[in-house]
């Protein structure tokens, strides 16, 4: 690593943020001006209305700093360093600007599809087929994660359909309090930088992250309790669709390492949205309801229950997802024994959250 890349990340982190700041400060006026709001209602925790387009300046914000810097970058490439078409033009492999043309185009095709479920809810069919076609760009792009088993295309193909479709619904369900999900996706972001820090040749990933980071803090500083304006199913659906692909460009097994299971390390970065998604999916299950059917019983609802304050429970959550992905950041440098043991802590963190739950829901009840 360069040192002069540190600079880079600083300037485009804060670059990012800036330009967020302003963005979501523009879209909250906005909002109220179309009259694009979140309306309390049923189980909705908000007692007034709040605008809906923070996810709006997330995205924009987003594509804009890639957007011009690569143009820059384009015009400047017969003059610059050999590293440019090493770091820059060849994200991941010869196939480089077709998969950042096809990240960009994907994530554009999310970014509407939330848009129009705000504006005019669709039903989870319809936003189904939207987010099985927005993965199958990725996978025409050559996107496609390709480990154990599935190594053949087609087999590569649906497990890389699967898991798009299921980050972006759980970053979606994840987002059901105030800075709940701006904050676990910059703490995601920021486990992925440093799960491929070994990696010199993936300073591409490490640019989109910091990014994203600076876009997601720009407006979280708008959305922390009390928030002001929310991201919508466009920011939350963008946010899932953004980390589940840098999921999907990284092997995130350091060669020598003793254990190949490593490469699990993305789903410790996304632990807490993934752990909320099939717990409140269970628990409708189990009740007989649709698991479709939107309710209280995520993550979050289920910590104020046992006692904790919204925000409380919202900075406990951060705190889980920290941890957990501290424990992803190391797991590529370990062995076998110390890959079970990572393994083996994060499941006693889950376990342990869903006791102490459960016996604060039972002691409330006496």
């Amino acid at each position: 690593m360069l040192p002069g890349n540190y600079l880079i990340f600083a300037y485009l982190l804060v670059l990012s943020f800036g330009i967020s700041l302003i963005l979501t400060a523009l879209m909250r006026r906005l909002s109220y001006r179309l009259n694009v709001l979140d309306h309390p209602a049923g189980r909705k925790s908000h007692d007034a209305a709040m605008p809906l387009l923070g996810g709006a300046a997330v995205f924009l914000t987003f594509h804009l700093v890639i957007i011009v810097h690569l143009l820059f970058l384009a015009v400047a490439r017969p003059f610059g360093p050999d590293w440019l078409d090493t770091h820059i033009f060849n994200l991941v492999g010869e196939d480089g600007g077709l998969k950042l043309s096809g990240m960009l185009l994907a994530g554009t095709m999310i970014f509407i599809l939330g848009i129009i479920d705000d504006l005019h809810v669709l039903t989870p069919w319809m936003k189904l087929a939207g987010q099985i076609a927005t993965a199958l760009v990725l996978v025409l792009c050559g996107l496609r994660i390709q480990a154990f088993v599935f190594t053949d295309p087609v087999s590569s193909s649906l497990v890389t359909v699967f898991w798009m479709v299921l980050m972006m619904n759980s970053m979606n369900l994840l987002d059901n309090m105030d800075g709940l999900c701006g904050g676990v996706s910059i703490i995601a972001a920021a486990t992925f930088f440093l799960c491929v820090q070994p990696y010199s040749i993936y300073v591409l990933i490490r640019i989109l992250l910091v990014i994203f980071a600076g876009a997601m803090a720009g407006f979280l500083f708008f959305n922390l309790p009390p928030a002001r304006i929310f991201m919508g199913d466009s920011g939350a659906m963008f946010s899932g669709y953004f980390l589940a692909t840098i999921a999907t460009l990284g092997t995130f097994h350091v060669e020598g390492a003793g254990s190949r299971i490593s490469i699990v390390a993305p789903l410790m970065a996304l632990s807490v949205p993934l752990f909320d998604t099939l717990s409140v999916m269970f628990i409708r299950w189990r009740n007989g309801d649709s698991i479709m059917l939107g309710d209280k019983r995520h993550f979050s609802h289920r910590l104020v229950e046992v006692g904790m304050r919204s925000p409380m429970a919202v900075y406990f959550i951060y705190m889980v997802a920290a941890l957990v992905g501290l424990n992803g950041v190391l797991l590529p440098q370990l062995n076998l024994t110390g890959t079970v043991v990572i393994l083996t802590q994060t499941l006693g963190i889950f376990l342990l959250i869903i006791l102490l739950m459960n016996a604060g829901k039972q002691n409330g009840a006496r």
